[in-house]
């Protein structure tokens, strides 16, 4: 008996060993393809992401050709063609305050397996609000004529600014073989407020590694920008730049020497901005033929304080756990930072290094994600703790952004020149999803939400919290946020505004005060989480103002 007793004692204490752990980050890979390389990806409704790729020869297929646009329903993981004109290869895009998205330039030549392709780099793509769920009779407006950009640009970037309307930086005109060897060193806007141009010394001087600048619209309406390894502070209304500190290092973190930026969240009541840089390379703009798929990629972040305080300390440096070239970096709703995609050597752009690893100038991609959390102490923000490994490479062409479901959709990556799906780096079709571990919990619940919230207001709304979130050392964010616009290892316009907030005692209605205008977070539309003990509730889409076309300033 007393054998048997102890036997049973260590069965059950195998079967209390094996007892499953709380569910963490999971990689969850969808039984649908994108159909099309989903290079550029945005979320344009609660249901909807709008995926771009080039003209191609892609296998989804609309009017009886491939098409290189596409609805990616978030609720039943397929993926709709759109008939889409211009080619929208490496352009860039935007929310406008009245809730349209527009995505800006692209490439300028057309293909042979669609001959009324018309050219991308001065094109303007306008896909209006879209009501339906599933994107039924929801389609891309275009008129080349009549709707274009002043300049040509490939490689640019877009963002939303104070007054709803767009920003536009840089860019090229050709198709160059690997830097910027014909410039577009000018901003414009969104809609077009001026006749022509105007011309940027900062994008002159970052010359010639400065497509897909990173900017970002800073909390007093002025424009953080930084290209190659420099930086500057744009003012939009006296059209004025401020020289700041370079990426220390040498640090390059630009196309085709890509490393990515954030504008770290802002919160009440000073909106204090700061700025991470991570990823790159080491290396001074030389002959691509002088470099290599295996030059290694820089594990630096770079951190800089925007106020003049900040400025005069300088950038303050730490390392992720690997080198990252074209990684991304993207909002979780509690202020953490996701570090994702990308490869630990190499450079972006398709087969100009001499051992390109099939088309791709870059190789050993990065598999496991990482989490930048920005108020631990330097050396201590950077984990990858229990984070999982994806298994498909995103590299080259990749895209990833948060949903309002509060997970992250990724896709994409496509080293080659059209689809291929015969070498190493082949085309990337797969979809994922990386759930956070709060997928597998209980979750609050925002139960109501107005459709707009005007800017410096206070309301109140039902919310529902489960029990398991415990009322002692509870910890509450209300993040207002931009999901973003994901192309070439940059999310232009993503933005979290962290609001003044509580709970009622019973726990049954959350009150809010929304940012006090335009500059803070700029009109237009929002997706809300509540966030109790790290654990997020799905996110109400809101338009923040007045829904208004712009310019707006409420």
């Amino acid at each position: 008996m007393k054998a048997s007793f102890l036997s049973l004692l260590t069965l059950f204490a195998g079967v209390a060993s094996a007892a499953p752990a709380a569910p963490g980050w999971q990689f969850n890979l969808k039984n649908a393809t994108s159909g099309i390389v989903a290079l550029e990806s945005i979320i344009v409704s609660p249901t909807l992401a709008l995926f771009f790729d080039r003209a191609s020869n892609d296998p989804l297929l609309v009017n009886n050709h491939s098409a290189w646009g596409a609805l990616w329903n978030l609720e039943t993981d397929t993926a709709t063609p759109l008939d889409v004109l211009t080619n929208s290869f490496c352009a860039s895009g935007a929310l406008l305050s009245n809730g349209t998205m527009a995505s800006i330039g692209g490439d300028p030549r057309g293909f042979a397996g669609n001959p009324s392709i018309k050219p991308g780099n001065q094109a303007i793509r306008i896909f209006e609000p879209c009501a339906s769920p599933t994107g039924e009779g929801c389609t891309v407006f275009e008129d080349p004529e009549n709707l274009h950009l002043l300049a040509d640009r490939w490689y640019p970037t877009a963002i939303r600014i104070f007054d709803g309307s767009l920003l536009i930086v840089g860019g090229t005109h050709v198709n160059a073989a690997f830097y910027n060897i014909d410039p577009e060193n000018s901003f414009e806007f969104f809609p077009r407020k001026e006749d022509t141009v105007r011309p940027s010394a900062f994008l002159e001087r970052s010359l010639p590694a400065n497509l897909f600048p990173r900017a970002f619209q800073l909390p007093d309406g002025t424009i953080f920008i930084v290209a190659n390894n420099q930086s500057i502070i744009y003012d939009i209304e006296t059209n004025t730049e401020t020289i700041l500190p370079d990426i220390p290092n040498n640090v390059r973190v630009t196309n085709p020497i890509d490393g990515s930026a954030i504008l770290l969240p802002l919160s009440p009541p000073d909106f204090t901005p700061e700025v991470l840089v991570c990823g790159g390379t080491q290396t001074d703009p030389v002959d691509p033929s002088l470099l290599s798929s295996q030059t290694p990629a820089s594990s630096q972040c770079s951190r800089i304080t925007l106020t003049p305080e900040g400025i005069a300390k300088g950038w303050e440096v730490e390392h992720m756990l690997e080198g990252r070239t074209m990684p991304e970096l993207v909002h979780l709703p509690n202020g953490q930072v996701l570090i994702t995609n990308g490869a630990g050597s190499g450079f972006a752009a398709i087969s100009q290094v001499p051992d390109a690893v099939g088309n791709s100038n870059a190789d050993h991609a990065v598999l496991v994600p990482s989490l930048y959390t920005p108020g631990l102490p330097l050396g201590r923000r950077i984990s990858n703790a229990g984070m999982p490994n994806a298994g498909i490479a995103r590299v080259y062409h990749s895209s990833v952004t948060l949903t309002p479901q509060g997970n992250f959709l990724i896709a994409g990556s496509n080293p080659n020149n059209d689809f291929n799906a015969t070498v190493k780096f082949s085309s990337e079709l797969r979809v994922q999803t990386l759930d956070p571990p709060f997928m597998f919990v209980a979750r609050p619940k925002i139960l109501n939400m107005p459709a707009k919230l005007a800017f410096g207001k206070t309301f109140t709304v039902p919310v529902s919290v489960p029990s398991t979130l415990a009322a002692r050392n509870l910890k509450m964010q209300v993040s207002l946020m931009d999901l973003g616009f994901s192309s070439h290892a940059f999310h232009s316009s993503a933005r979290l505004v962290f609001m003044d907030a509580h709970l009622s005692v019973d726990r049954k209605s959350l009150t809010f005060t929304t940012p006090p205008n335009g500059k803070v977070y700029p009109p237009g539309p929002a997706t809300i989480f509540l966030t109790i003990n790290d654990v997020s509730s799905e996110g109400a889409w809101v338009m923040v103002g007045s829904g208004n076309s712009p310019p707006t300033l409420e």
